[in-house]
């Protein structure tokens, strides 16, 4: 197949704001070549080889030249790859995408051009500055603070744009703030005139300094603004006070470390299709709040090697009245294995199941499974103490992690019980850290090796769900034991019945 290059806007910062067809460019790119202003949390949305194309460095000195940027997507496109040019803010808006289009056009490749969100837009609305508020401008002017250094002299009127009926935005200009103003001044624009910088916009980095043309620049310089910034110039920027919202945040400007396991190693450990990885719940909540996270994992999870070791314990599924999960990690390693053997939800029909927090209960709703119990408070002595009054006399499999307390059979087999009695754990690893199959009998008033009677029924026209609820669809399988009726073995208290 050959070869196609997308020229992708990656937007100001902020992952969120990336378009949809920028994230499906990304999924399937072999390549991606991104700039120095884009967010590397968006490189997680792609599966393909990443090379950073920065072209300057902090003194300025090249790094990358443009032409080389070109003749890299260029070659890699005649190599047939899917390479995407991810850049920061929109492609064609000071962005050089355009040369980088007239560039791949002339060699005869393929492209597509993906706009992404203007870092000016993101900037004035991340800050509470509407660029184009009715009663205050009715233009705006998108104007470089970075002219080409060859050009003979500045092509900026800066007369005209002192008389332009509306909001100035320079891109890439606070280390000319002092010219800019001081021309803006000299063509006749008030000093007086509002002014914002904004630095970082929608990260959670952000920063913005307000003041006038006669003072922003001791402004900015006192506060130490460092690229990317922008300068806004308008009677728009006295809106900021009333509106602005996002450094309001509760966690704004803070960094947060997540110690999670990479998503993608979870996903592929789990045995399930290799996807494109996304932000975990944590991080994603953290960029709600205004946080920054920072992905650290401290966890590797690898896949599951050794089979063997497992696939008995899911064979004697039938032998088990409670299966307990207590992490997401142990439900999607267990499942994974579950369903390539051939097998489904329908198997653990007979079982109740509980996990230890809803981040688990959530995991194991993937695979249309509802949890049975899961406690009010998430840690493992809570989980016992909630599971004590319905495992008794029962069978418990634990699919827990190689490395981790003992707390749950420790407290569950530790109820009086008859002296006849006997404790059986049987330990085997799945995979490291995903769980270790430990098959409990806990402490009961009767007999733990009481005989398993299946019951034989003829196959019904509907799936009858735990909840009473009926699913026309394929007969619940035979030789099983349908829901309510599960081998004469009596369920009582809320944890004999499925939540919904």
């Amino acid at each position: 197949m050959p070869g196609r290059v997308f020229l992708v806007g990656a937007g100001p910062g902020d992952p969120g704001l990336l378009t949809m067809r920028g994230a499906e460019c990304l999924a399937k790119a072999d390549l991606v070549l991104y700039d120095g202003l884009v967010n590397p949390l968006l490189l997680r949305l792609t599966r393909g080889r990443c090379e950073r194309t920065a072209r300057t460095r902090r003194d300025g000195v090249p790094l990358i030249e443009q032409a080389e940027i070109n003749a890299r997507l260029i070659t890699a496109a005649r190599d047939g790859l899917q390479v995407v040019r991810l850049k920061g803010g929109d492609p064609f808006l000071f962005g050089r995408g355009s040369e980088e289009a007239a560039a791949l056009a002339e060699a005869g490749i393929s492209f597509e051009v993906v706009p992404g969100v203007t870092a000016a837009i993101a900037a004035g609305e991340y800050a509470g500055i509407s660029l184009t508020h009715r009663h205050l401008a009715s233009a705006v002017a998108f104007i470089t603070g970075h002219e080409d250094p060859t050009k003979p002299s500045s092509s900026i009127d800066y007369a005209a744009l002192a008389r332009f009926p509306g909001t100035l935005v320079f891109y890439m200009g606070p280390h000319r703030l002092q010219a800019i103003s001081t021309a803006l001044v000299d063509a006749g624009m008030s000093d007086e005139t509002p002014v914002a910088v904004i630095c970082r916009a929608s990260l959670p980095g952000q920063r913005t300094i307000a003041g006038t043309l006669g003072d922003i620049t001791a402004r900015a310089a006192d506060a130490g603004l460092v690229p990317p910034s922008l300068i806004i110039v308008g009677e728009c920027v006295r809106q900021r006070e009333a509106i602005a919202w996002f450094e309001r945040r509760p966690l704004f400007g803070l960094r947060v470390g997540i110690t999670r396991p990479e998503e993608r190693e979870v996903v592929e450990a789990a045995g399930l299709p290799p996807t494109t990885a996304t932000l975990d719940g944590t991080a994603r909540r953290c960029l709600e709040l205004g946080a920054e996270p920072v992905l650290m994992p401290v966890i590797a999870v690898k896949p599951l090697t050794d089979s063997a070791t497992i696939d008995p314990w899911l064979e004697r599924l039938v032998e088990f009245d409670w299966l307990i999960f207590t992490s997401a990690n142990g439900v999607r390693a267990f499942m994974g294995r579950l369903i390539s053997t051939g097998r489904d939800a329908r198997t653990l029909g007979q079982l109740q199941i509980a996990c230890i927090g809803p981040s688990t209960a959530a995991a194991l709703r993937e695979y249309a499974v509802i949890a049975d119990l899961v406690p009010e408070q998430f840690r493992a002595e809570e989980l016992a103490t909630a599971l004590a009054p319905h495992v008794r006399g029962m069978r418990v499999l634990w699919a827990k992690a190689t490395r981790g307390r003992d707390v749950l059979p420790a407290r569950l087999c530790a109820r009086p019980a008859r002296r006849s009695m006997k404790q059986s754990c049987t330990a085997t690893t799945m995979s490291s850290p995903f769980p270790t199959l430990c098959a409990t009998s806990a402490p009961a008033r009767c007999r733990l090796d009481r005989p398993q009677q299946p019951v034989h029924r003829p196959q019904p026209a509907a799936t009858v769900a735990r909840g009473g609820r009926a699913d026309a669809g394929a007969p619940y399988p035979a030789g099983r034991d349908q829901p309510g009726d599960r081998a004469g073995r009596s369920r009582s208290g809320p944890a004999g019945r499925r939540r919904r």
